[in-house]
């Protein structure tokens, strides 16, 4: 039984974890993320590619709503900006795909900082508003774009060739989403341990206190909005590099709730919870698809036609769920167990 972690130097200190089995396992799930496409079928691999992509976004919402405090029900309008920007990139205005890559996280981290700006006098529920409002602004420019922004129609983006490599293929496609994850990954876990970090947590927790502490609101406020937006914008070039489209109908504001619900979910402000409750989230569409096919072969419904309205269903179920069961969510459930696991033979 552990008796407690000692830090004999500053490099100990800064490690993400010192645990031999912890690194073990991580290398173990990396490799088995790598090999992935190797056996599973088109169909998985492009499920496990809506996985990657998502918890990028999710983990850019994380940073703002888990860590600062700060609660949006309009992230989706920066996932709009991303992909858009990535499209209008590469296919209006001729760059480089890594440049359009850029660009798809510039650009909604620009807007990000103008939309932060209310962030300094509101919140709660009047922040959430605001950027619900933002969505509904984005998706009007848009479609009265015209031929730039290809309207109503949207803007057909091709898999990009860069230094010789293809990613036309949802193999390819998948290794970019799973490298991009674990940059991300490594990011926010960085982001999190750091100055930066602990001044969003501390604004999260009392911003008057943070602000006796000598914590600028304005400062870090901007800069959680800004890195978030930049994250959710990345997602959107994935996930439009998925779908080979960049179209409004493409991005419904579901996606906000979605991830809203990924965060109550797996537990807001935890990374682990970000990627166990992606990974449930994601999968309970396809679970529930399962289940109404199984369903409606024993009793002869229809009940495919309803898969929409019973995923909305879904997802309010599950954050009703957790917020009354244990509001810490799946990553709390997860501590539990380890906690049982670890005091196994102490625990009678």
């Amino acid at each position: 039984m552990q008796s407690g972690n000692f830090k004999q130097s500053f490099v100990e200190q800064l490690a993400l974890t010192d645990s031999p089995a912890l690194r073990a396992w991580y290398a173990v799930v990396v490799l088995v993320m790598v090999a992935l496409p190797f056996v599973a079928t088109p169909y998985m691999i492009g499920f496990f590619t809506t996985i990657l992509f998502t918890l990028v976004g999710v983990l850019g919402l994380n940073v703002l709503t888990g860590f600062t405090g700060l609660v949006s029900l309009g992230h989706v309008a920066f996932l709009v900006l991303g992909g858009y920007a990535y499209a209008i990139g590469t296919v209006r205005l001729g760059l480089h795909p890594l440049l359009a890559f850029g660009l798809s996280g510039i650009v909604p981290a620009l807007c990000g900082l103008v939309v932060g700006l209310p962030s300094l006098r509101l919140k709660g529920l009047y922040l959430a508003i605001t950027t619900l409002a933002f969505t509904f602004i984005i998706y009007s420019l848009i479609l009265a774009g015209g031929e730039f922004t290809g309207g109503g129609r949207g803007i057909a983006v091709p898999r990009p060739i860069v230094f010789g490599l293809d990613f036309s293929s949802e193999r390819a496609l998948y290794w970019l989403c799973l490298v991009v994850v674990l940059a991300t990954l490594m990011g926010v876990l960085n982001i999190r341990r750091s100055k930066l970090g602990r001044a969003f947590m501390a604004i999260r927790d009392n911003d008057r206190a943070a602000v006796s502490m000598g914590i600028s609101l304005t400062r870090y406020k901007l800069l959680a909005f800004l890195i978030s937006s930049f994250l959710t914008g990345l997602s959107g070039a994935l996930m439009v590099l998925f779908i080979n489209l960049a179209n409004v109908e493409g991005f419904p504001f579901l996606l906000s709730i979605e991830a809203v619900a990924i965060l109550i979910v797996g537990g807001i402000g935890s990374v682990l919870g970000v990627v166990i409750g992606t990974v449930f989230i994601v999968s309970l569409p396809e679970l529930s698809s399962q289940l109404l096919g199984a369903v409606s072969a024993v009793t002869g419904w229809h009940l495919n036609s309803a898969a929409l309205e019973i995923k909305g269903i879904l997802y309010g179920a599950a954050i009703v769920g957790f917020l009354l069961l244990d509001p810490r969510g799946l990553v709390g459930l997860w501590i539990d167990f380890k906690r049982l696991w670890v005091s196994r033979p102490l625990r009678y």
